[in-house]
This record gives C-alpha cells, sequence and structure tokens, in this order.
C-alpha cells in the first residue's frame, strides 16, 4: 500500500474510532482527526505578515549559506521555517520541533511544505559552513537593529553561563556561580538598553568568561558601526572594569560607564576618603564622592566615583576573645540616623571617561539592572542556551537564531503593543495563542481564529491595528517608488513612539489605518 493509501486509511480509522467518554456532564463523543487544517497558534498569522511585508523572512531565506545536492533534501524554508517556529514556541531542544508537526496552517503561510523532523533539523544546521554561518546570522542581527541605532542608545555589555550536562564541545569548568564545579558555555552578550534588542552573542568555552574574550566581539561592533550609530555609553559590571577595554575604548572616543571590583587598592582609596567632606546625593539612599584613581597595571589615572550607602537594621561583628582565644559574634545595632551603636556602610566604585555628574552616573549604572530581565528572558522563555549539540558550531547558530527570533518578535510585538515593552510570557498568550482553522471556498483561503484567553478582543485589535500599518506602508513605498524599505518604515515609526525621533507620523497612514482597521490611531 502507497504513503498516499496509507494516510488515507488512518485517516478512515481515526475520524471512525468516535468512542465516547464519561464525564460530568454526561457521556461526550470524542473525535480525532490526526490531519487537519489548524493550528494552536493562529493569530502567528500576522508576525508572518510582518516578516513577510518588511522582506525579513526572504533575506534570511536567500542569504542562507545552506546548500542540498540531493533532489530529496528539504527546502530551506523548510529548515529555517521548521527552526523558527519551534523558537517561536518556546523550545529548547530539537526533540520539541515534533509538537509543531501538526501545525497544518502555519508552515504553508512561510512557503513550507512541511516541518521536518528533529533529526532533519540537526543534520541541515550541521550542514551550514561554520564562518558562512556565523557571517550570516551576524548580518541579519545587526541589520535587525541598525535602523534604531540613530536615537541615542547605550551598549550593554554581560557575559552569562549555561551550565552543561553532556559531552559538548568547549563544556569546560570555569566561574560558574549558579552550579560551580559544573562544565558550562560563556555566552558573551551585547545588548541595546531598553529595547533589549541583541546586538550579537558570541559562544565560548566555560573557562573562557572573562572580559577578555568579551573585548574582541565587543571592538567588532563598535568598529562596523558609523559614527553616528555608536552608543552614547558602554556600559558594563566589574568584569569589563580592567585597562585593556578601557584602553581600546578611550583610543577609540568612545564614553564607558563600568564597576570595579573591590581589590584591595580599590579599598585603600575607599579608606581614604571615608571621613573626607564633599558627599553628595546619589539617589536611593546612595552618596558618592567623585576623584582620581591609578591601579596597579594601569597606564593612566581615570575617573572614579565611590558610592556608599548607610547599613540598617543589626549588623554582625566579630571579635577575639584574648583570654581564651575564641572567636566572638555579636550583633550590632547599625543605624545612623538614629544615632545609636555603628555606622556601617555598603560600597561600590565606578570608572568612566565621562563628565556626568555622580546622581546622573549612579542612575545610568542602576539602569544596568533591565540587562538581566533580558537574559532572564531570554534564557527562561526563549530557550536561549537551548538546542545544544556535541559540535560548538550549532551551538553558535543555535545561538544567535534564537535571538534574532527574539529580536523580531519583540519589535512585532512593540508595534502592536507601542506602550510598553511586554516579555515573551505575556505577548505570546496575548498575540500567537488561538485555535486557527483554515478553510478553502472558490479561491478563496480563510483562516478563522477561536481566542483562547480573556483579552482576545485587546489582541485582535493590535494585531488588526499592525496589519493596517505594514499594508499602508507598502502601499506608501509603491506609490512613491521610494528607495526606503518597509523595513525601515517599521523602524522609523518605532523611534518615533518610543524614543520621539525621526520623521512626524504621516496623516495620510492614519486615515488609512482609521479605513482599514476600525479606527485605530497611534
Amino acid at each position: 500500500m502507497g504513503e498516499s493509501k496509507l494516510k488515507l486509511a488512518k485517516r478512515a480509522e481515526m475520524l471512525l474510532s468516535c468512542a465516547g467518554v464519561q464525564t460530568v456532564a454526561g457521556r461526550v463523543q470524542v473525535r480525532w482527526e490526526t490531519e487537519s487544517a489548524a493550528t494552536p497558534m493562529g493569530q502567528l498569522a500576522y508576525f508572518i505578515e510582518f516578516l513577510n511585508l518588511t522582506g525579513l523572512w526572504s533575506r534570511w531565506l536567500e542569504e542562507c549559506p545552506l546548500t542540498y545536492t540531493s533532489p530529496n533534501a528539504p527546502s530551506k524554508a523548510e529548515v529555517l521555517g521548521t527552526w523558527l517556529l519551534s523558537m517561536l514556541a518556546g523550545h529548547r531542544r530539537y526533540s520539541h520541533v515534533t509538537t509543531i508537526r501538526c501545525d497544518g496552517i502555519n508552515p504553508g503561510l512561510l512557503g513550507m511544505r512541511k516541518v521536518i523532523s528533529e533529526d532533519a533539523l540537526r543534520n541541515a544546521l550541521k550542514r551550514i559552513p561554520e564562518a558562512e554561518g556565523t557571517a550570516w546570522l551576524d548580518t541579519h542581527l545587526a541589520d535587525s537593529v541598525a535602523p534604531l541605532l540613530d536615537a541615542a542608545w547605550i551598549l550593554d555589555t554581560d557575559t552569562t553561563i549555561k551550565p552543561l550536562y553532556g559531552h559538548q564541545e568547549g563544556a569546560l569548568i570555569g566561574y560558574n556561580p549558579k552550579k560551580p564545579g559544573r562544565p558550562s558555555h560563556a555566552y558573551h552578550t551585547y545588548l541595546m538598553a531598553g529595547l533589549r534588542q541583541v546586538l550579537g552573542v558570541e559562544v565560548r568555552a566555560g573557562n573562557e568568561h572573562t572580559a577578555k574574550h568579551a573585548q574582541p566581539g565587543l571592538l567588532k561592533i563598535l568598529d562596523a558601526l558609523p559614527s553616528q550609530r555608536k552608543p552614547r555609553l558602554v556600559r558594563g559590571d566589574n568584569a569589563f572594569g580592567n585597562d585593556s577595554l578601557m584602553t581600546a575604548l578611550e583610543e577609540r572616543h568612545q564614553p564607558y560607564l563600568f564597576k570595579l571590583k573591590l581589590s584591595k587598592n580599590v579599598k585603600r582609596h575607599i579608606g581614604k576618603l571615608f571621613r573626607q567632606p564633599g558627599w553628595t546625593d546619589a539617589g536611593q539612599g546612595w552618596e558618592g564622592l567623585d576623584g582620581e584613581l591609578a591601579l596597579t597595571g594601569w597606564g593612566q589615572k581615570r575617573r572614579v566615583v565611590v558610592l556608599r550607602r548607610p547599613l540598617m537594621g543589626e549588623i554582625a561583628v566579630t571579635g577575639d576573645d584574648t583570654d581564651n582565644g575564641q572567636q566572638l559574634l555579636a550583633f550590632v545595632e547599625a543605624d545612623r540616623k538614629a544615632g545609636k551603636g555603628i555606622t556601617g556602610y555598603e560600597y561600590a566604585v565606578l570608572v568612566t571617561n565621562t563628565d556626568h555628574e555622580v546622581l546622573s552616573l549612579c542612575q545610568l549604572y542602576r539602569d544596568r539592572a533591565d540587562a538581566e530581565n533580558a537574559f532572564d528572558e531570554l534564557k527562561n522563555q526563549w530557550g536561549w542556551g537551548g538546542f545544544t549539540t556535541h559540535d560548538l558550531h550549532r551551538c553558535q547558530l543555535a545561538a544567535r537564531g534564537v535571538a534574532l527570533a527574539y529580536n523580531w518578535w519583540s519589535l512585532f510585538v512593540r508595534l502592536a503593543h507601542p506602550d510598553a515593552r511586554r516579555e515573551a510570557i505575556t505577548s505570546r498568550p496575548w498575540l500567537m495563542s488561538s485555535v486557527g482553522r483554515r478553510t478553502e471556498h472558490a479561491g478563496q483561503t480563510t483562516i478563522t481564529l477561536t481566542g483562547l484567553h480573556a483579552h482576545f478582543d485587546k489582541a485582535r485589535a493590535m494585531l488588526m491595528r499592525v496589519s493596517a500599518l505594514l499594508q499602508g506602508w507598502v502601499a506608501q513605498a509603491a506609490e512613491q517608488l521610494s528607495p526606503v524599505t518597509v523595513w525601515q518604515r517599521v523602524c522609523d515609526h518605532l523611534k518615533q513612539i518610543i524614543a520621539g525621533v525621526g520623521p512626524p507620523r504621516s496623516l495620510r497612514l492614519l486615515r488609512i489605518m482609521q479605513t482599514e482597521s476600525g479606527n485605530y490611531g497611534f
């Protein structure tokens, strides 16, 4: 029996197996369908429209350095489409691909004939040449953020550790705060602050976690940017406050703000300043004192700001009992304002080549905490660090691929919800999840969506609004024969609504939106 007859026989068998189930409400008939034009991600059609009209999908597809010689091999669309749908669903393992093979709608909307198997996906990514593959994804990561960099922005650099539990290439023991002694990979990452867009990521062996291994990637990104798109500030934690990186940034006239490790010499500097006057308000209970410092190994003096905040409540104090040689532990009330007990402080030291006042510098560094939110979303909601294989090459591709899907989806969500950013844990249920069923009649394809959450009406308004925007920009570009792409118009719009940068909003586009989407304004 041929494959087509087997499918028909199986389908007939499943349709006939309408065994009833006994529920609280009584007996209910259950009907099984193995192949239906349905999907649990019905609203994804709007995101696919976004990828199509902006040209993001076609360019990514055309430039992919994947080649096959066999006529039975999957197409690029089937490989990249399977990968993208899996990432959008929040998967973190290749084995999870099987859960989207029942999607009867979205693969076709991406130009796919089928969702390929997990083994086919692994093998396809392995066939992509290492140098060409990383360059391909790096280019598209850069393109996904480049038009947004006209506005003032900050570059956050950081390293996150991914513990490993197999025999992956580069799985070596290094700094691992959550799993000490566990082999890991180090993800050196460069973020556009605020929008939380990923500019680049490099996966290194677990023992290559220090800032010196992140420096080449950071400088590569900075050197590739034209002067008008360079960041107003490069920001990082105490791993990046070293002479090599600061010197490299100073040579490029690039402003930076880093935290210093509390080394012996830094502590000595703090001790000299303890009773000096001139401490100024640094916000949120902190006070700061400006100065200069030249640490061992530095080629020059640099501006440092010492920050301190009084400790409140009980603190532990140790001492020695001279009679019996035992260590003593006491708890003393630390409350400077009440004038009792002792005064204790916690300290932090910043190093910078900017001339911002102390209060501004302290707030700028506090704002860096948002980068940790980006890492949390990438790791826990996007499977970043997942899709691991034995070879480091495919891990590099996976890290960049997830980052790219994350960038695209984040910008799409911001178009739909311009007032505030929404993480995937919120945006997926709102803008992706609904039962979608496809029907064909008189040559017309219709997708009927059924809501799965209480905000389905709001989601409908948001997605219709985005669709009207995109179609309006397409019409406008066609009429004007403008070299400005729809993607550029998307980014100009995002800059306008987020940062107030860019051309004024088009009244004509507003009229188009009101006509096509039921009076939804910007």
